[in-house]
């Protein structure tokens, strides 16, 4: 693999303090490719796994994007902010946290797992009316945000040193980790915010294994961590088609697949190499997205 530009997938390991658009602008310096995108934004404050899409593989974000999340946090009791972390302005204030004890906070936590409704922050990109949340709130305005399901499938106390309690979470995409800090503040009736989050995994790619930002300017470091876009598809069913579907599926054909069971999306490959992302059923392979070359 090569250290210049391609088209595949890069995680990277976000300090703080960046935005998530800044690392997708040095990134587009550093390998000389304008095709650079990200698969989840990441809070300026907050650190973590950031998977890069290049090139080509921006056009599979959408079949990345949805992937489960991991996160490191650590919730401060007894402060709330308008921006549910450390960036925003205290908007209240509580000293009621001295009385709190472990099992409370544990207690809490039970009721913000499984499958939630959780409002969003108002400091947030959701839309309201088209327009940015994070734009209105800025404006003074309060802009009123529906909850959204989402699915918490562990939260865990991971330190507890009050006023800070530090979570472990593994979440569905769209959770706002924020958004719980603040709803576990709302629980204990003390109000709390996040002061640190960072993100550890999206499905199975781990930070552990993410290049540092520094080291997009390394063409040999870049090289050692580039994810060919089957392996981050792997998590979607696949078949393996031949020469001959391989040109049908180029030119956009559908092509037959018998005995493969019905998925949607499903993935085409030649050996090693994707072919096309598109459904299958019925016995027959339709392309979405078609990346074979001439």
């Amino acid at each position: 693999m090569s250290g210049t530009a391609r088209d595949a997938f890069l995680p990277v390991d976000k300090p703080p303090g960046p935005t998530s658009h800044d690392v997708v602008a040095a990134a587009r310096r550093a390998l000389g490719e304008r095709r650079v995108g990200h698969t989840g934004t990441l809070d300026p404050f907050a650190s973590g796994l950031l998977l890069l899409c290049v090139g080509r593989a921006t056009r599979l974000a959408e079949f990345v994007t949805g992937m489960e999340k991991r996160y490191e946090a650590v919730a401060r009791l007894g402060v709330a902010t308008d921006t549910l972390d450390p960036e925003g302005e205290v908007v209240a204030a509580s000293e009621g946290w001295r009385d709190l004890g472990l099992s409370q906070v544990e207690e809490a936590l039970a009721g913000l797992r499984g499958p939630i409704l959780q409002v969003p922050p108002a400091y947030s990109a959701k839309k309201v009316a088209g327009v940015a949340a994070h734009r209105l709130a800025r404006r003074g305005a309060a802009p009123s945000l529906p909850p959204q399901e989402v699915t918490v499938y562990a939260l865990e106390v991971s330190f507890f040193r009050p006023p800070e309690v530090g979570l472990r979470i593994r979440c569905s995409s769209g959770t706002y980790v924020r958004a719980l800090a603040r709803d576990l503040g709302d629980v204990l009736g003390v109000g709390a915010h996040l002061t640190a989050l960072r993100r550890t995994a999206v499905g199975p790619f781990q930070v552990a294994d993410a290049l540092a930002l520094d080291d997009l300017a390394a063409p040999e470091r870049v090289a050692s961590h580039w994810v060919a876009p089957l392996d981050a598809l792997a998590h979607i069913p696949r078949t393996q088609v031949d020469e001959a579907a391989v040109g049908d599926l180029r030119h956009g054909r559908v092509v037959p697949c018998p005995g493969c069971p019905d998925a949607s999306p499903a993935v085409a490959a030649r050996g090693d190499d994707l072919v096309a992302v598109g459904d299958l059923s019925g016995g027959r392979f339709r392309p979405r997205k078609v990346f074979a070359h001439d």
